[in-house]
């Protein structure tokens, strides 16, 4: 008779990526607060998790970040396509840029969607506006309206 294979049974692929997108996601403790929020604002609007207090957030974050990225994952590990593109597109700027990872905040990754009234994930701000998503981010990086911005916001850091 046939032997049952040993080890752990097979994992496919659909249930891996299930897996680490519920990993990722959960509750964050104000210790992971994102590299974005260390220098931005004072700990009571950190604190306040209402839909009012994730604005002031956020309007926080977007004011303190000269280029700022709310993505799904980290520049080092996009979590999405799309987040990974639109950082590389900033990285080939050579910039600095802080990025706000949604997936460790539930009401930071909703609460972006209402303050910018856009549906999706990732979302660029450059000098406190509003740019857009990844498909604006290539659209503006293949006419060169995108570099100017980021120099412009460049130029301002200084």
């Amino acid at each position: 008779a046939p032997q049952a294979p040993v080890g752990p049974p097979p994992v496919h692929a659909a249930s891996a990526a299930a897996t680490a997108r519920s990993a990722s996601c959960g509750t964050v403790s104000l210790s992971m607060a994102s590299d974005a929020e260390e220098g931005a604002g004072g700990a009571a609007d950190m604190l306040d998790f209402t839909p009012e207090g994730t604005q002031k957030r956020i309007q926080t974050l977007v004011d303190a970040n000269p280029v700022l990225l709310f993505m799904k994952g980290s520049k080092i590990f996009p979590q999405c396509g799309f987040s990974n593109t639109a950082v590389q597109i900033l990285q080939s700027f050579n910039i600095d840029f802080e990025t706000v990872d949604v997936l460790a905040d539930e009401m930071i990754r909703q609460g972006v969607k209402d303050f910018s009234q856009w549906p999706t994930i990732p979302q660029l701000y450059v000098a406190g506006e509003f740019v857009g998503g990844s498909d604006i981010m290539i659209e503006m990086y293949q006419s060169g309206e995108l570099g100017e911005m980021i120099e412009k916001a460049k130029a301002d850091m200084m």
